[in-house]
């Protein structure tokens, strides 16, 4: 079996930042004698797969064309697709801690057995956390991910996201903005800390830079009493605080908080004036009832008080901005109203990652693919429940 990691994992330390694709492919041919190997980045909308060699190239289109690299891209498995000619093409996910980058091709001259697929795999692992370091060093990966040019206001707010998805004990988390290239103030954060997890969802106010703006100084507010220790109540205290002496009330962003302590399966949330919380049970989409409190940066020296609620094994929770709650297309009624929880009962077989996708596509449809009138977010939270003896359960 070709010992693939560790050979790729050196080269890669070693590789200029944005030559992690070359390089990959390099040990992989003398490792495993591959024909090629090529590397396909998802774009914004995780609609399609595009060659970081060459992105312009007309074979790197949207993911219904490449019904091999779609199922190792939603499925997260590897997918081999052997040709006529005997050679063999491995489709390897490319993801670290959850978020899924995109997809590694390597072509071998034969079909591989499975203690060389797995080698692979872990070589495609290796690349992937690379190419996750080095994505501040270049902007070779996200020009090869960008399908139009993006607005100011958008390179500020997907510059500001921890990520599009992860994956930390027993939850898995996705989120999505839309439009992609557009968006403006919507956004969500969050942020991995032993059992805990914090996660911020924000329906930002307004549009353009003036939006994204205000955005970033809200995220990182709270980020910066997150980072120094602080409570979610001081997470949000201070970032009210800051938006209120900066606009003095005339602005202000509706935000959720939560935390969920992955261990017990019991969220704590601060609700100022937030985004909606829906829960997905059973096959049975119902909102969580949560007590609204105001906007952060509405008043001086505003205090919040947390509220609680416990999760069950299986749970998913969707948090969704006005732009998809209230979203009213013409002659419509909201697509928060029945066509929403319809778009989230079809999820109950996906993954957050895929979830989150499938509830804005049915967006864009409801919209009969007309652009958005205002910035969407969507985020999911899937619990799986933790089988630790020393779970506290019932709550």
């Amino acid at each position: 079996m070709p010992e693939a990691s560790g050979p790729v994992s050196r080269a890669l330390r070693t590789a200029p930042p944005d030559q992690l694709a070359e390089t990959a492919e390099a040990v992989l041919r003398q490792t495993f004698g591959a024909v090629r190997a090529e590397v396909f980045v998802a774009d914004y909308r995780s609609s399609g797969l595009w060659p970081v060699l060459d992105p312009a190239r007309p074979d790197g289109g949207p993911l219904r064309s490449h019904g091999v690299a779609q199922r190792c891209f939603s499925s997260q498995q590897p997918v081999l697709d052997t040709a006529d000619d005997g050679r063999c093409r491995a489709y390897l996910p490319l993801s670290v801690w959850g978020e899924r980058l995109g997809v590694l091709m390597v072509e071998l001259p034969g079909t591989p057995d499975a203690a060389t697929v797995a080698a692979a795999r872990d070589a495609a692992g290796d690349l992937a956390l690379a190419i996750r370091a080095a994505d501040r060093e270049t902007d070779r990966y996200r020009r090869a991910r960008r399908r139009e040019r993006l607005s100011m206001a958008a390179e500020m707010q997907w510059d500001l996201l921890p990520g599009r998805s992860v994956r930390h004990g027993d939850v898995l988390l996705a989120g999505q903005l839309e439009p992609a290239y557009t968006v403006g103030g919507d956004h969500f954060d969050w942020s991995v800390d032993g059992d805990r997890l914090t996660v911020t969802v924000l329906n930002g106010a307004g549009n353009g830079l003036s939006a994204s703006l205000l955005t970033a100084v809200t995220v990182n507010a709270m980020r910066n009493a997150r980072r120094s220790g602080g409570s979610l109540v001081e997470q949000a205290e201070l970032a009210s605080d800051t938006i209120f002496y900066q606009h003095r009330g005339e602005r202000h962003v509706a935000t959720l908080l939560l935390e969920l302590d992955d261990r017990r399966g019991v969220v704590r949330a601060v609700d100022a004036g937030s985004p909606h919380v829906l829960r997905l049970r059973g096959g049975r989409v119902t909102p969580v009832m949560l007590e609204q409190q105001l906007p952060l940066g509405m008043f001086a020296e505003t205090r919040y008080a947390v509220q609680e609620f416990a999760l069950e094994p299986g749970d998913r929770l969707f948090v969704v901005s006005d732009g998809v709650y209230a979203a009213e297309p013409d002659e419509q009624e909201p697509y928060g109203n029945r066509a929403m929880a319809r778009a989230m009962r079809s999820t109950r077989l996906q993954p957050a990652t895929e979830a989150v996708g499938t509830v804005m596509r049915e967006l864009h449809a409801y919209h009969a693919d007309a652009d958005l009138r205002d910035d969407a977010v969507v985020v999911c939270l899937d619990w799986r429940g933790s089988n630790r003896p020393d779970d506290v359960t019932g709550q």
